[in-house]
């Protein structure tokens, strides 16, 4: 018997936890600090739960796309939420993904972008700026280069109803490093 204790502490402290002998009162003790525990979670989150939050309320989810053909073609789908507060002014984010040929060059890109927007009042008119991380993964023709681009856009466009149609310019634009063929795209942006 004083074999198997000792075989059984040995197996208990290699498995990095060591059982401590009890009594009963202590295991009560333990048992009603856990339901006490749980009564109080369940209390707090039913009045949480009660209690109405407006926030919500403000967000709006859509995105933007866009498409640019020509010399090169440039085609972007960005779903986006963003939290709009009382004085015309929305802030959020967005995911993109960007699908870009330039001759024999071809760009896929994603990344995420913190978007702000200004509503200016009783024109109908919309002001962006928005920053964009993006990781490219680029072929030409036999080679291919996986990097990453920086983008910072400021942009206006003409806001009806839930769609707003502009254009936004580049600010960090270079021309020998930059996976955009021009510093100026168009937009398009709708949010529900």
């Amino acid at each position: 018997m004083r074999e198997e204790r000792s075989n059984l502490s040995a197996f208990y402290k290699t498995a990095n936890f060591v059982i401590l002998p009890c009594n009963e009162n202590s295991l009560k003790q333990l048992l009603m600090k856990k339901i006490t525990f749980l009564i109080v979670i369940l209390i707090s989150s039913a009045i949480f739960s009660q209690q109405k939050s407006d926030f919500w309320k403000h967000v709006r989810f859509g995105g933007g796309f866009g498409l640019s053909f020509g010399s090169s073609t440039n085609i972007l789908i960005a779903p986006s939420a963003i939290y709009n507060f009382n004085n015309g002014f929305s802030l959020g984010t967005g995911l993109n993904y960007q699908h870009s040929e330039y001759g024999n060059i071809k760009t896929n890109l994603y990344g995420i972008s913190l978007i702000s927007l200004y509503d200016v009042p009783l024109t109908g008119i919309q002001l962006s700026g928005e920053f964009e991380q993006l990781f490219a993964s680029q072929t030409n023709g036999n080679q291919s280069s996986n990097f990453n681009y920086p983008a910072l856009h400021l942009g206006a466009s003409y806001r009806n109803g839930r769609v707003s149609f502009g254009v936004r310019y580049d600010l960090l634009y270079n021309k020998n490093k930059s996976i955009y063929a021009s510093p100026i795209s168009p937009i398009i942006r709708f949010y529900f």
